[in-house]
């Protein structure tokens, strides 16, 4: 038995552009002192990106494909196809890479092999929506000799900043550091250079204040008016408004707001007809009293749809608070 685990270096969440470094480990656990201790051999392993496109048949209608299905694959075949039994379509996938052909482990030996692929910047983001779901998944194949193909999958995120699609990255004459004490290492990474400018542009660009302000009134006067500063958020980010109910004519009965996944602020306000009588106990009322409120009012409703955008936030952040692992593991 080889027990083999793939741990994503960076966590399971990255923009699209950005190289994902994944480590894959392979141990025969087998200690060295058993007495039925021998030495395991894999022919090859290999892995693979790839991006599968789900849509609901009872709501998304989609042209016939005349694609072969890459699902109904039989297992003792040797060709690897990372997505393989996976429902949907694969709308995406990166060239193969080999980690190894011919690997020999001792009784208690682990070999570690390092796989890297930098996600195109056309990327589509991952969505999980009631109609359609965009997942991505590493895939690693591994195949004994006359055994059929075992895959691991390691299910990732991927987000997506379109003020980054012009993204060019540094030639390696351009990152020389012009600071003799600057680490060369640090400084030649490309991939650091794509996320500063990703983080740099969610800063400027969520950072700009405009004042959207919504007037609520009706035909006995003004009740208020609500005001939000911003129509830019990141990810994860708080939607802040303020009401202001100082200078109405009239009482406000109520609102609500809801954020719709077609990204706008909704916002409802409730204004009453008539006036409404407030209760009023006497002074020397003694005995404890229930107010029951009116069972019908006669009400105008106001409803604001303001559009928002929401942008990615930074995918660092986003990697710990992911409910998804940053390590599996299978055992061939």
């Amino acid at each position: 038995m080889i027990e083999v685990v793939a741990k994503l270096v960076r966590g399971p969440v990255f923009l699209a552009g950005e190289a994902l470094e994944c480590i894959v480990t392979f141990t025969n656990p087998l200690s060295a002192l058993s007495t039925s201790a021998s030495s395991e051999t894999l022919a090859w392993a290999s892995a693979q990106i790839h991006c599968q496109f789900h849509a609901s048949d009872s709501r998304v209608q989609l042209p016939a494909s005349e694609e072969p299905r890459q699902d109904v694959q039989a297992e003792n075949e040797t060709v690897f196809i990372p997505n393989r039994g996976e429902r949907g379509q694969c709308i995406l996938s990166t060239p193969p890479k080999i980690l190894f052909c011919d690997l020999r482990l001792d009784p208690g030996e682990t070999k570690s092999y390092s796989y890297s692929e930098t996600l195109p910047l056309s990327a589509p983001p991952s969505f999980r929506g009631q109609s359609v779901k965009y997942v991505y998944k590493l895939t690693i194949g591994c195949q004994r000799v006359n055994c059929p193909i075992q895959l691991l999958r390691v299910p990732f995120r991927v987000l997506l900043l379109y003020a980054l699609q012009g993204f060019q990255p540094l030639q390696e004459d351009e990152v020389a550091p012009s600071n003799p004490f600057l680490d060369d290492d640090e400084i030649s990474k490309k991939d650091s250079h794509l996320l500063d400018s990703a983080v740099e542009i969610l800063m400027a660009v969520t950072s700009r204040r405009t004042l959207h302000q919504y007037n609520i009134s009706n035909a006995r006067g003004r009740v208020g008016t609500f005001c939000i500063f911003k129509s830019m958020y990141k990810i994860g980010e708080d939607v802040i408004g303020t009401f202001n109910f100082s200078d109405g004519e009239i009482p406000c009965l109520q609102y609500s707001v809801s954020l719709s996944l077609r990204w706008r602020l909704h916002f409802e306000f409730v204004t009453a007809r008539e006036p409404v009588e407030t209760p009023t106990v006497p002074e020397n009322q003694s005995e404890v009293i229930t107010w029951t409120g009116a069972e019908h009012i006669d009400v105008d409703t106001f409803s604001w749809d303001l559009p928002i955008k929401v942008l990615p936030t930074n995918p660092l952040l986003a990697s710990y608070v992911s409910p998804a692992s940053w390590s599996h593991s299978i055992c061939i």
